[in-house]
This record gives structure tokens, C-alpha cells and sequence, in this order.
């Protein structure tokens, strides 16, 4: 819990249910900011206290309108800047564009670069984020941060895990399932995937064993979830007991929570990086694990210069 002054947690209008519980965990109440959106679209933010000479945090996500969003998170950084805030850190749980990170094809642009540089021309001079999608965006911030621990604690409590194995949709995501398997001490699988199109999968091949075992899928991100269900379909027909998955981001757009019901997934678990009140109400089969607590702390350790290294390890209590 922080106690005195300096410190200041703003919330934007993308996640406020999230910024809510990140501000019980810290023992602090939320700044006072208002923000309203002009008749043509235009984003007005005013900020009702003093921040000067303050450390301030501001929570924002990559959900919904993810351009307006976007631009609401710089202009409240930039607010606070022209305010006189000492250190403005954004903490954005899912990273927006994290997915144009590379330039795979002639002029394509490298748009998650394009948006780090954006927050950080707004005055910014650090950025929290969960799971980015690839791992070389890690260079444009100060403060990555994984959801790996709360899967394990998940895992842990939930199964028996000499009966369960990790399996990547993807060859891209072995190494997050291999270090999460390595640290379980089981098994590891991964699917070899063929796309006709961007979200699109034609074909998949399963490399290793799941006869008989618990098969759990972890990813980064589940948007239209079409990969997810074909993995699950293809475990299911490779003998698993049970097919479960974890996300981070649980984006689920158009037709994905009816996709995961009709599919053989026992369970979708994603965090709450995202608001999922909707989708749970539409969806039995997903579950929310929350990882505000996580986010909370991290704030703690960076306002006191303490280090955050053993938050890629456990969940704090």
C-alpha cells in the first residue's frame, strides 16, 4: 500500500473497472480527470487536481475504440506533462497495433514503433505493458510485463500436473509455452500452422504427444479464436482428456465466444487486461483471471525504486 503524497493514478475511459481495482490494491483513490469527446469526434481531457512535481501513473488499454483510446492516453500524458508531473509512467495492459511489429512485406509499416513513439513524444518516460505480442517490442519500453505466473498459480491449483501438456498454437509462441512447461516440469507440444490469410488458418499439424493428457493452449492473445478451436478440435481428435486455454488478451471479436461454445475448449481463461463483463455473460465457458493486483504492485515497486524482477516469477499476494 503507498501512503503520503507524490503520487497520482489516473484512470482513462477504455478499462476504468481494471484502473478501480489497481487503485484498491495500492491503497490509493483514482485522480480526478474528465474526459469528453466533442460533437466531431475531438478528445477533450481536463485534469481537476495538481500534479506537479508528482509521479503519475495512468491506465489506459488498447480495447474498443483502440484509436481513440490511443489518442486519449496522449493527451492526458501530455496534460500532465505541461502540468509539471516529476515522471509520467502509462500503463497500458494491451499494447495497441503490438501485432504491426515488423515489416514483413514491402511498405509495410512498423506501426507498434510508430505508436511508441507517439506516447513517448507525449511526454512519457515509461510504459507498463502485459505479453506483447513479439518479443523485440520489449526494446521500445522500460517495464514488460508477464502473465505467465498467474497461469502457473492457475495450473498449479486447478490440476494435477503430472497430467497435464502445454501445447503453443504456434511455432511463435514455443517459447512462452516452453518456459511455462519447464517450470511445471511437464510435457511440451506445439502446432506447425499453414494461413491462407490473416486470420485464417488452413491447415495445422500437431508436433508431440497428448494421448491422454490434459492439453493446455497458451497464447498471448485470442482475437477471432479460429486458431484456438482448430487446436482444440485437433487435441480432442489426438486423444486428449481434456482441452483447456490461456490467454492474455481475450480481444474476442465477431463471432469468437460462439465459436469457443460450440468448440471442444472445456474452458476459455483469459485475464482481465480487457473489460470481459459482456463476454461472460454471453460465454459459460470463459473465466477471468485478474491481474490488477499484479499491475498494483508493480506500481508500488516502481514509485519506491524497488525492483519488479520478482514479479516474472510470482503473483504477488
Amino acid at each position: 500500500m503507498l501512503t503520503g503524497s507524490g503520487i497520482k493514478v489516473f484512470s482513462g475511459t477504455s478499462h476504468p473497472e481494471l484502473a478501480e481495482v489497481i487503485a484498491r490494491r495500492i491503497g490509493l483513490p483514482l485522480g480526478k480527470a474528465e474526459v469528453t469527446r466533442s460533437a466531431n469526434g475531438e478528445t477533450t481531457v481536463t485534469i481537476h487536481e495538481s500534479v506537479r512535481e508528482d509521479d503519475v501513473y495512468i491506465i489506459n488499454t488498447g480495447c474498443g475504440s483502440v484509436n481513440t483510446s490511443l489518442m486519449e492516453l496522449c493527451i492526458m500524458i501530455h496534460a500532465c506533462k505541461i502540468a509539471s508531473a516529476k515522471r509520467i509512467t502509462a500503463v497500458i495492459p494491451l499494447f495497441p497495433y503490438a501485432r504491426q511489429d515488423k515489416k514483413d512485406k514491402s511498405r509495410a509499416p512498423i506501426t507498434a514503433k510508430l505508436v511508441a513513439n507517439m506516447i513517448q513524444k507525449s511526454g512519457c518516460d515509461h510504459v507498463i505493458t502485459m505479453d506483447l505480442h513479439a518479443s523485440q517490442i520489449q526494446g521500445f519500453f522500460d517495464v514488460p510485463l508477464y502473465a505467465e505466473p498467474s497461469i502457473i498459480l492457475y495450473i498449479r491449483t486447478h490440476f494435477d500436473v503430472k497430467d497435464v501438456v502445454i501445447v503453443s498454437p504456434d511455432a511463435g509462441g514455443a517459447k512462452r509455452a516452453t518456459s511455462i512447461a519447464d517450470r511445471l516440469g511437464v510435457e511440451f507440444a506445439l502446432f506447425h500452422k499453414e494461413r491462407k490469410k490473416a486470420n485464417e488458418v488452413s491447415r495445422m499439424v500437431l508436433v508431440g504427444n497428448a494421448k491422454d493428457k490434459i492439453a493446455i493452449l497458451v497464447d498471448d492473445m485470442a482475437d477471432t479464436c479460429g486458431t484456438l478451436c482448430l487446436a482444440a478440435s485437433h487435441l480432442s481428435e489426438a486423444g486428449a482428456s481434456k482441452v483447456y486455454a490461456f490467454v492474455t488478451h481475450g480481444i474476442l471479436s465477431g463471432k469468437a465466444l460462439k465459436s469457443v461454445e460450440e468448440s471442444t475448449l472445456e474452458k476459455l481463461i483469459v485475464t482481465n487486461t480487457l473489460p470481459q463483463q459482456q463476454n461472460q455473460a454471453q460465454c459459460k465457458k470463459l473465466e477471468v483471471i485478474d491481474i490488477g493486483k499484479v499491475l498494483g504492485e508493480v506500481i508500488r515497486r516502481s514509485h519506491y525504486g524497488e525492483s519488479v524482477s520478482k514479479l516474472f516469477h510470482e503473483v504477488p499476494y
